[in-house]
């Protein structure tokens, strides 16, 4: 076991990051999740549709994550004082082809512009690349999301692979989806060049 995957007192295994940990999500966390479930504000950043959701729907939903090994969803906790920060997600996990499907959500505002969702991003590329061997990971971007293409083209090595023109629609028009995708060399040049691991 690598010095990364670690177990939490009492706990389930945690996957760690510098000031971030990722770990599996527990009912301790419905209030935090039904509460950013239905905040517009967040998934006004994020690819996917939302209707208001009720704090059952998000147990239930909750509930089904425990059997299904080709979708993994962590909790991105702080490290200092164990604040449930959003959630990360490895998912449509193609073991023969060695790909998967990777999204974020930060959900406490305040905390955005700090280094947590760098972290999150790197303890997950160093998760899917060293420990499941996987060759590269696929995600999406809206348009308007310059906050996210910052953080993944511009510091974590992944790279704009296409746009699906006019796929969403948000606040009266239409925005580009646009592609970005890591590979496992990807992520070792950005390792070797900023050498982002060294002492943690």
């Amino acid at each position: 076991m690598r010095q990364h995957l670690r177990r939490r007192k009492g706990r389930n295994m945690s996957i760690y990051g510098r000031k971030v940990r990722l770990r599996a999500l527990e009912p301790d966390d419905i209030p935090h999740l039904h509460r950013w479930a239905n905040d517009p504000a967040i998934w006004r950043l994020l690819g996917g549709w939302q209707f208001p959701s009720s704090e059952m729907s998000t147990r239930t939903w909750l509930d089904g994550l425990a059997t299904d090994r080709q979708n993994q969803r962590f909790g991105i906790e702080r490290i200092e004082d164990g604040l449930l920060l959003g959630t990360a997600n490895l998912v449509s996990i193609d073991w023969k082809n060695g790909t998967a499907f990777h999204g974020m959500m930060l959900g406490a505002s305040e905390i955005r512009g700090k280094g947590y969702g760098l972290d999150a991003v790197m303890a997950v590329m160093r998760y899917a690349f060293d420990e499941l061997r996987l060759e590269r990971l696929d995600g999406d971007i809206i348009e308007y999301n310059d906050a996210s293409h910052r953080l993944y083209v511009g510091k974590c090595g992944w790279r704009e692979e296409g746009r699906q023109r006019g796929w969403h629609f948000r606040e009266g028009r239409r925005w580009d989806k646009i592609l970005v995708g890591v590979t496992r060399q990807d992520y070792a040049d950005l390792i070797a060049e900023s050498d982002y691991w060294a002492g943690g």
